[in-house]
């Protein structure tokens, strides 16, 4: 003899939605600190160099061949 348990059904959840002005600060500031770290792992050396001196780039070297950019 066989029993079938039903449970009752439950409501579909919808995902919460959010404001697209509370996700904009963060975008734009997220995006300017990628763009600021992109810089200084891939330009920050030679002519374009923020600051004077080998420093930054030996502390980005491993990264910069990690991500593809040559500097030898």
């Amino acid at each position: 003899m066989a029993q079938s348990v039903l449970s009752p059904s439950l409501p579909s959840a919808a995902p919460a939605s959010l404001p697209i002005r509370a996700i904009l600060p963060w975008a734009l500031f997220l995006g300017t600190l990628m763009l600021v770290l992109l810089y200084f792992v891939g330009a920050e050396q030679g002519a374009t160099s923020v600051f004077s001196g080998a420093t930054v780039h030996e502390w980005v070297h491993d990264g910069r061949h990690l991500l593809g950019f040559p500097c030898h």
